[in-house]
């Protein structure tokens, strides 16, 4: 709705330019990035992908095959994945919350 209001005031300025000048102004086309769905998609990709990881580190820690400091990086790495997760949950929640609030 936004997006159709800004192309219809684009196109009458263009327009008025047009009959004014008697060249269009050239428009740019939109950048587009990725969709909110596809960076949510992509982040929890990547902290699975995480978890996997840690994971294994663990595993081979147990069994005596991994380097300490590996393990340690690994764990540390799972708690900034596990904290990152929590505030975008955090932050989901809260702006459903308020859209909840808005008055129809």
């Amino acid at each position: 709705m936004v997006s159709t209001t800004v192309n219809n005031a684009l196109a009458a300025y263009n327009n008025a330019a047009q009959q004014i000048s008697g060249k269009p102004i050239e428009q740019e086309e939109p950048k587009t990035g990725p969709s909110f769905g596809e960076v949510l998609q992509s982040f929890g990709d990547q902290a699975l992908a995480t978890g996997r990881q840690d994971e294994k580190q663990t595993l081979a820690a147990t069994t005596g095959k991994a380097d300490m400091s590996e393990v340690v990086m690994a764990v540390s790495n799972a708690e900034l994945t596990v904290d990152a997760v929590t505030a975008v949950r955090d932050k989901v929640v809260a702006a459903y919350q308020e859209v909840l609030r808005m008055p129809i």
